[in-house]
């Protein structure tokens, strides 16, 4: 596990994500000298053996002032006008700085949509290794041009994190324009306290985080908090940080005390039931009854027809749901073994029945304990 006392020696894979607040003039276009600076300071951890990631934020602020525009815009056509204009202009900053110390990188544009697919998440995740491989910085952002619900919803501190998980990362750096986690919103809280270190699992970090953005980031620190916990799933540590701290990343590198290390304190995560916690689109609910998800969280059984009591949604054999318990509180997800029309029929009977309701069986399981992941 990777603490501040021993980070210098057992970390060897960061993942970096830094916002549009650090990258950019309020705004007006990409800061040139303030990416520069931080290409610096990521070449100095390549130079410690580092292997480095970059989600970067920063491609619609770029194209707004690419486009003359001074008002970030709502319609979506023309968000996405703006990442793409942008989008030239952000790789190439990066590209031009790191070449300027011999390191090559590379633009990989995702959608959450990607890592919902098995196929393409197998296929990124070797893509991105062969790459490190070969020393190179793979420099990652959402893919906005192309797809609408990632600018209504998607945001770049949960890429970061599913990235982490993709990579298998040691560290995930969140930058922000604020020094950390705070036990209250320090912008209305002048007497909040920074929390240095604290576990992930722990249930009261996601009241402290303030789930406001800025004007041009759209997430927040509880988005931030919230990309901490899918990290863990890989035993990644996070980092939340200033990016507005001098020379900030050598320094957590070296252990320094600043911003908040929330430390991944669950036993991680096979890579399969990686990928299936961070589906973030599900086709559909349902609803168990206490018996079931006491067999799921107690025991890590499949997931039985006759433990659920209701079903909402028109999803497809295969297609990832959401289980929540009678108060509707999540408490795993999975892909089902049966389509909704036919699972409406066998859900709260026992398995033995499957045959004779529905004239063939596809197994005993609605959804097997292999395809499901609990969710904490």
């Amino acid at each position: 596990m990777v603490t501040r006392s021993n980070i210098h020696t057992k970390s060897r894979r960061w993942v970096v994500k830094i916002g549009s607040a650090l990258l950019t003039n309020d705004g007006k276009g990409l800061n040139q000298a303030a990416l520069a600076n931080w290409v610096s300071q990521m070449v100095q951890l390549k130079e410690q053996g580092i292997e480095l990631v970059i989600v970067s934020s920063g491609a619609v602020a770029e194209g707004m002032q690419r486009l003359g525009w001074t008002k970030r815009p709502s319609e979506i056509n023309e968000l996405q006008a703006a990442a793409a204009v942008g989008q030239m202009g952000l790789v190439q900053a990066y590209e031009s700085e790191f070449a300027k110390n011999g390191i090559r990188t590379a633009q990989i544009l995702m959608t959450h949509d990607d890592l919902s697919n098995r196929a393409r998440y197998l296929n990124a995740s070797n893509t991105i290794q062969t790459l490190l491989e070969h020393h190179v910085v793979p420099i990652i952002n959402e893919n906005d041009t192309v797809v609408t619900d990632e600018i209504r919803f998607g945001d770049n501190d949960t890429l970061a994190a599913l990235t982490a998980n993709l990579v298998s990362a040691d560290v995930l750096v969140i930058l922000t324009d604020q020094n950390g986690l705070y036990n209250d919103n320090p912008r209305t809280n002048p007497h909040a306290t920074l929390i240095s270190e604290a576990e992930v699992s722990r249930k009261d970090i996601e009241a402290m985080a303030s789930p406001e953005g800025g004007s041009l980031g759209k997430g927040g620190m509880y988005t931030k908090v919230m990309a901490a916990k899918r990290a863990a799933r890989s035993g990644t540590a996070t980092f939340i940080a200033s990016g507005r701290e001098e020379n900030i990343l050598p320094r957590l590198q070296a252990g320094e005390n600043l911003g908040t290390l929330l430390i991944p304190d669950l036993e991680p995560l096979t890579a399969r039931k990686r990928w299936l916690a961070g589906h973030l689109q599900a086709k559909g609910q349902l609803v168990l009854d206490d018996g079931a998800v006491k067999a799921l969280q107690s025991s890590g059984r499949s997931l039985l027809p006759i433990g659920v009591k209701a079903i909402d949604g028109e999803f497809q054999r295969g297609e990832m749901v959401i289980c929540v318990n009678e108060k509707n509180q999540e408490v795993a997800r999975g892909l089902v073994n049966y389509p909704y029309h036919e699972a409406e029929k066998i859900i709260g009977h026992p398995s033995s029945d499957i045959a004779g309701l529905l004239g063939y069986s596809e197994g005993e399981f609605l959804i097997h304990c292999d395809n499901l992941v609990l969710v904490d």
